[in-house]
């Protein structure tokens, strides 16, 4: 059971993908391997091989080569996504070549990350400072966003930083949770 806000950045929908293909595979005792599964994945979305391997990685390439990385540290992690919504190029990109508008599969080009992501919504910036301002490690955005994140080393200060993100109506989801380490 998850709570990953939707259109936040944070793979919500690739992990309903590997959650798929890894039910698939056992409902239909099909004896995919978890790199055929991976393989698979990389069709549907860049990060589904990540849903799919799990744990700390290294993601390189579009996000499909990724290389096994100890478990993260175990620490207090604030989430807060702002009220808007930020779809990726792609999205835009494919209704406009389903609508043969050249114009607008230019304009659709590209990658939206922090750098494209900011400045056309600057509440990002304001809640990745505000996380750094409440005793964040490090603060940053999700993905594509509109989800920023930030690392606490310790559980006072990440309840101190929540309640303070809750209080500033900076974002509309506001979400205190903790990194902690499973098998594989």
């Amino acid at each position: 059971h998850k709570h990953i806000p939707v259109a936040a950045g944070m793979a919500g929908g690739s992990t309903d993908a590997a959650a798929v293909l890894y039910g698939m595979n056992r409902i239909f005792d099909l004896g995919l391997s978890k790199e055929d599964l991976m393989t698979r994945g990389v069709k549907l979305g860049a990060d589904v091989p990540y849903c799919i391997m799990r744990g700390t990685a290294l993601a390189e390439g579009i996000g499909e080569k990724l290389s096994a990385l100890p478990p993260m540290v175990k620490c207090p992690v604030l989430i807060a996504k702002p009220s808007i919504s930020v779809s990726t190029k792609f999205d835009g990109l494919i209704g406009a070549i389903r609508a043969k508008n050249l114009e607008q599969i230019a304009g659709h080009m590209g990658n939206v990350l922090e750098t494209v992501t900011i400045p056309n919504y600057p509440v990002i910036a304001e809640i990745k400072d505000h996380m750094m301002e409440h005793g964040a490690v490090h603060a940053m955005m999700s993905g594509s966003g509109p989800t920023v994140f930030g690392l606490f080393a310790n559980g006072d200060t990440a309840v101190a930083a929540y309640e303070a993100m809750r209080e500033s109506n900076l974002a509309k989801q506001v979400y205190l949770t903790s990194i902690y380490n499973n098998a594989r």
